[in-house]
């Protein structure tokens, strides 16, 4: 399987497939600037959004972890006072 030819042939199915499922073959092409705008400006927002919440999330995860372990560091300073 040649690698080179298929994936852009690929691409182009799964774009031809997404314009047949959100009906944008009908559009005007200014409809589909403003639509495919939308849509990159959202998913963008979301990435942004579960990365930012993730992190946080995963920071408070840790803490809670790491309180109920015992924090060795936490440990060590109190030993040193």
């Amino acid at each position: 399987m040649d690698v080179k030819r298929s994936t852009p042939s690929y691409l182009y199915w799964l774009f031809c497939q997404f314009e047949l499922i959100t009906c944008s073959y009908l559009m005007e092409p200014w409809e589909k600037v403003l639509f495919y705008s939308f849509n990159l400006a959202m998913a963008g927002l979301l990435l942004y959004t579960a990365y930012v919440c993730l992190a946080f999330h995963l920071s408070s995860a840790f803490q809670l972890l790491g309180g109920f372990l015992g924090n060795p560091w936490e440990n060590a300073l109190s030993v040193v006072k």
